[in-house]
């Protein structure tokens, strides 16, 4: 198949593909005598296996990880356990993150109510006074 069949079978973009491509994530396809890429089943299944790792917020280094571990089913998954871990860590940390980002933000929306004009809006003004202290 052609890329943009692949493309399609997988809702990839053809650049996306490309970039997995030079990223060494997908394999080089064969070429066809008129030098068009041709894709085999087995870049369906790797792409989508790469697109489930990106939808869980995987790095392309996470994956290329992965990668090498699916290649080599005979070695032991230690590592990829470990790897695992280490992206849950990130997640958690994330979400710590997120949670105090949320905070602030339903404070600073705490800070104003409507019927104000902007001069007197306490959201704008929280966030001058946070911009002021980052350049102090």
């Amino acid at each position: 198949m052609k890329i943009g069949q692949l493309a399609k079978a997988t809702d990839t973009l053809t650049e996306t593909i490309r970039f997995y491509e030079r990223q060494g994530l997908l394999p080089p396809p064969a070429r066809t005598t008129s030098n068009y890429r041709e894709y085999a089943a087995e870049h369906i299944q790797r792409l989508a296996f790469i697109r489930h790792c990106r939808s869980l917020d995987m790095t392309l280094a996470e994956i290329g990880t992965l990668l090498r571990f699916k290649d080599a089913p005979g070695a032991g998954c230690g590592d990829v356990d470990a790897l695992i871990q280490g992206h849950i860590e990130q997640v958690v940390t994330r979400i710590r993150a997120l949670r105090s980002l949320e905070a602030d933000l339903r404070a600073l929306r705490k800070s104003c109510s409507a019927g104000r004009v902007a001069a007197d809006c306490g959201i704008l003004t929280g966030l001058r006074k946070a911009a002021e202290s980052r350049l102090a």
